[in-house]
């Protein structure tokens, strides 16, 4: 690397606003002992894996908490252990695998750094002297007991759907399957210079050509998408099985085998997906849509096979509630989070199953280039209902739900009104809004400058213009409360008809009347703030103790 790109890989690493599971940073020698310098190399070339980082990194000259720059006095080059063996040759002889770890060492507005980049590990933990280790939090410790990082990485290599079934043949697929999908196949392909080629091919000749099998030999992706139930042994261990489970003012629950390819439009028919209505003020019609977009549903369920970590010998799982359906696979995002594929401008360069999703694509069954997450959040936006919502996930288990139903009317009226006006990115802001969830400091300005929302951190609600548009004033002023002056005003006359208040009285006297946004001490801070104004104004003061008030009128 030249001097000018370190500069900008250490300015890079550095804005980083704390240490992650595959950066570190110190400032001297003295404060790492060459052990730890190996435990952190493993850690770190671990961390990167787990967190889909190409490399993990070690860095002197900079400090750990603050990331400010200043330089150290260690060199490793030219570093030393016990007394005679240098260090880097001490570091990857315990290091195991080995992995080609590089050393580079530059100034930074003439302060010296060290940075000590390391491939993620792959296939295997990376062991420094026969233990393998991971940064949790700010510790770093035993990857052994964290079973759901080990197997991340023994993933990380290996693509299960390519591998091939020698004893398995095209006679092992479904003949359905197989012809619905030569139709898919020609549907993705036309205009192809050998698209009136496809009807002719025999079936080896397709599905090599729809990258489904592999030099004529039947893959664990073929298995999954086209093959008969009774060929689903060929993959055992491993479970190829969606539950679709009913879980409303009925109970229900099937279990929905291979070829999936097939299997996803019968699991689409059995919910329920009837009309739902929206009232906006403006029109005096109401606007009808589907309680659920059918595309949606076969794309997040698409997903869901594209993307499961079929090691893990789990369900697909689909349940149907009142209000929403609930996606689960097993396995992580397994580049970066659903969020950066909500606008549609972001390409994954991995994958978990290349092959199983690469073939899903031709199939026409999933969009490429992680193209699908933005086509749902704009089916629900266009739809008038609350986008998906991905933050029931967790490192192990991709949870999505899909709303059939409102959160906030006024988000809902709100896009019908302004339907062409909002970009997605205010609209993915406004549904964090009413789902509660936090957002930045500049997403609030930004909404609060164009009258979208209203509150205080973290307590921002829906703002009087819109309020005024959608008709629901109440819920505004429940929310926002009374003027300051108003509950000034109940205090003093409260105090002069019953000649004295205690804090209990004044509590029970404004607590219901106090905004519902608040929670129970930021309601004691308010009440607090008013008594305390008043005393300052001259117009009460207190005639008992601190302990036990009595407020009186001066």
């Amino acid at each position: 690397m030249t001097n000018k790109e370190l500069i900008e890989l250490l300015e890079e690493l550095t804005a980083f606003p704390v240490e992650t599971e595959w950066i570190e940073f110190k400032l001297g020698k003295g404060s790492i002992t060459d052990e730890e310098i190996g435990e952190y190399i493993s850690a770190m070339s671990n961390g990167a894996t787990v967190k889909n980082k190409p490399f993990g990194y070690l860095i002197w000259g900079v400090e750990n908490i603050t990331h400010i720059i200043k330089g150290t006095n260690f060199c490793l080059t030219k570093a030393k252990h016990g007394g005679n063996q240098e260090l880097e040759l001490f570091l990857r002889i315990n290091l195991s695998p080995k992995i080609n770890f590089e050393i580079f060492e530059f100034d930074y507005q003439d302060k010296p750094i060290v940075l000590l980049r390391m491939p993620a590990a792959k296939g295997e933990p990376v062991n420094f002297q026969k233990k393998p280790y991971i940064r949790i939090g700010s510790n770093k410790t035993d990857l052994r007991n964290f079973p759901e990082y080990m197997r991340i990485i023994y993933n990380s290599q290996e693509d299960w759907s390519a591998k091939t079934v020698q004893e398995a043949s095209i006679t092992d697929l479904d003949p359905e399957a197989l012809r619905l999908a030569r139709e898919k196949f020609k549907e993705k392909n036309i205009g192809k210079p050998w698209y009136d080629e496809i009807g002719e091919w025999d079936e080896a000749t397709f599905l090599d050509k729809a990258k489904i099998t592999s030099s004529g030999k039947i893959t664990n992706a073929a298995i999954i998408l086209l093959g008969k139930p009774e060929a689903v042994h060929f993959i055992s261990p491993y479970v190829a099985q969606i539950t679709w489970k009913l879980e409303t003012e009925e109970v229900a629950y099937e279990h929905f085998e291979i070829p999936f390819f097939t299997s996803v439009n019968d699991i689409v028919k059995r919910i329920r997906n009837v009309k739902y209505k929206f009232f906006p003020n403006n029109q005096l019609i109401a606007i009808e849509v589907q309680k659920y977009d059918s595309e949606v549903i076969l794309e997040a369920l698409n997903n869901c096979i594209a993307h499961q970590d079929y090691s893990q010998n789990a369900r697909i799982v689909l349940v149907e509630k009142v209000n929403k359906l609930i996606f689960r696979n097993i396995g992580g995002f397994f580049e970066g989070e659903a969020e950066d594929y909500s606008t549609g401008n972001i390409t994954p360069n991995k994958y978990r199953n290349k092959w199983l999703a690469d073939a899903m694509v031709n199939l026409n069954m999933i969009d490429s280039l992680g193209f699908g997450i933005h086509k749902m959040y704009r089916s629900q936006y266009k739809r008038f209902f609350p986008l998906p919502d991905y933050t029931g996930s967790s490192l192990n288990e991709v949870v999505l739900e899909i709303y059939g139903q409102t959160i906030d009317e006024n988000y809902s009226k709100l896009l019908i009104e302004k339907n062409d006006l909002l970009s997605l990115t205010e609209v993915v802001l406004l549904d964090k809004v009413q789902k509660k969830q936090t957002i930045t400091e500049d997403a609030a300005k930004m909404l609060k400058s164009k009258g979208y929302i209203e509150g205080r951190k973290p307590n921002y609600y829906v703002a009087t213009n819109i309020a005024k548009v959608t008709g629901h004033k109440a819920d505004y002023s429940k929310n926002k409360g009374m003027d300051k002056q108003y509950y000034l005003d109940f205090i003093l006359q409260s105090i002069k008809q019953h000649e004295s208040l205690s804090r209990k009285d004044i509590d029970e006297l404004l607590w219901e009347k106090l905004p519902d946004i608040l929670n129970d001490n930021q309601k004691k801070n308010r009440i607090t703030n008013l008594i305390a104004e008043l005393r300052q104004k001259s117009k009460i003061t207190n005639q008992g103790t601190f302990a036990s008030p009595q407020w009186v009128l001066l």
